[in-house]
């Protein structure tokens, strides 16, 4: 990323993520973290609908079609919309380290105009890991996954327990979330964004 600010470099003492044992296989779809996520879930009727697949290591690669709803200017993708499929990609990492944790800070260029209908092809890493601040990288493609670049962003998430969750949140859906039998999608229900 161009400029990218000193507070998304990573410290000298910071680590190589490692993939946490149980992480979902390379291939899998990770499906929806909550199905009112406005980036992945699938209640949200003018969400993303943003679906991620794990990759090798501590990477992803995820894929949304931009829609009518979607629009700022007149035909193209809003700018906070893209910013948002990042954020959403970027947050999946995190259950590659199955770590909660909550985006501190996401800086993003716009490199290209991103049109109505096309899809937006990103990839996505985690680069390093100090303490509770996990540091990570994507990129948005057109056209496909070597497409040319349209979008990219840095970001820093830090990890957080699930207090964090349960303190803010609204406490109807707080209790939906926890009451879920799927323990699975219970736990994936807290892991990402503030």
């Amino acid at each position: 990323m161009s400029g990218t600010s000193a507070a998304l470099k990573p410290p000298a003492d910071a680590v190589d993520p490692v993939r946490h044992p149980d992480a979902p296989a390379p291939g899998e779809l990770l499906g929806a973290h909550y199905g009112q996520c406005f980036g992945c879930g699938g209640e949200q009727p003018h969400g993303l609908h943003l679906e991620a697949r794990a990759g090798e290591g501590v990477t992803i690669t995820a894929e949304f079609t931009v829609q009518p709803a979607h629009q700022g200017a007149p035909g193209l993708a809003h700018g906070g919309v893209l910013a948002t499929a990042l954020d959403e990609t970027l947050g999946s990492l995190n259950w590659l380290l199955r770590t909660i944790a909550v985006t501190g800070r996401l800086e993003t260029d716009f490199v290209r105009p991103v049109p109505v209908g096309t899809t937006l092809h990103l990839t996505a890493e985690v680069t390093a890991v100090a303490g509770r601040k996990i540091y990570s990288t994507a990129v948005g493609r057109l056209d496909g996954p070597q497409g040319p670049v349209a979008v990219r962003a840095d970001a820093l998430f830090i990890e957080v327990k699930v207090d964090h969750f349960i303190d803010n949140g609204r406490p109807e859906e707080i209790h939906a979330a926890m009451s879920d039998p799927d323990q699975q999608r219970r736990a994936r229900a807290f892991e990402v964004n503030p």
